[in-house]
């Protein structure tokens, strides 16, 4: 019954989704050509509010606890696993104050409204994953950037997306490159649970009745450890936290 209920509230989903993405693409242009960084930001700010709540269509919602654990100022690295698209406009809505730039796979650059122009000129990075060299300069330039700017990034270390949302190995290289050219910077871990329940049945239908958690963690200051153990905290605390 769950399942029959889900086509039609899937349709109104994706109508709403391409919708606002659709709406929101001329306006991040002119907001980025004409006005600036500032004017651009808030219209990616309400793009991500209209995003998240498609949720809502579904009987789902998304929620995040322990945000007071994050500290203003400072360039910050949030680590998380990883389970669907919807990690992505959410935290883009959950942590807006903190300027989130996002490491995203290169295929993502193109051919998307919305969403594709503002990885292309938001300050993000895309990154070829069959193109190791490629990656390394990238990521350097990232680091450099929340080191100077102290605005934040976003990576998800297990390189793509869980389809049952137990966590995949997390890969280390990515984030010792950011904390190598952050030094200042504060790692903070998240856990996201059930999102990949939203996609449980693939592209269509879409899951229903969902509650989308974002846990964060103690953050960690990456001039205190050394990458090592730095790296096993991170990977523990996100990981301990994942929902059977």
């Amino acid at each position: 019954m769950q399942k029959i209920l889900s086509y039609p509230l899937s349709l109104l989903a994706y109508i709403w989704f391409l919708f606002f993405i659709c709406l929101f693409h001329p306006i991040q242009w002119i907001c980025f050509n004409f006005i600036g960084y500032k004017a651009h930001k808030k219209s990616v700010n309400v793009l991500s509010f209209f995003s998240v709540h498609t949720l809502y269509l579904l009987f789902s919602k998304a929620d995040i606890e322990n945000r007071e654990l994050i500290p203003e100022g400072q360039p910050l690295i949030f680590v998380a696993n990883h389970q669907g698209v919807f990690d992505i406009v959410a935290m883009g809505w959950f942590f807006r104050k903190f300027h989130l730039k996002y490491v995203n796979k290169i295929e993502l650059g193109k051919g998307i409204p919305s969403i594709s122009y503002n990885l292309n000129h938001g300050g993000s990075v895309l990154i070829d994953r069959k193109d190791p060299k490629q990656a390394l300069p990238a990521l350097k330039k990232m680091g450099e950037y929340i080191e100077k700017t102290h605005r934040s990034v976003v990576i998800y270390p297990e390189g793509t997306r869980t389809r049952d949302g137990k966590p995949k190995p997390f890969a280390a290289s990515g984030l010792k490159i950011l904390c190598k050219y952050a030094p200042s910077a504060y790692v903070v871990p998240v856990t996201i649970n059930n999102s990949w329940k939203i996609f449980r049945y693939g592209s269509f239908p879409l899951g229903i009745g969902n509650k989308v958690m974002f846990s964060v963690h103690q953050p960690i200051k990456v001039s205190e450890y050394d990458f090592n153990t730095l790296f096993e905290r991170t990977e523990k605390s996100v990981v301990n936290r994942i929902m059977p």
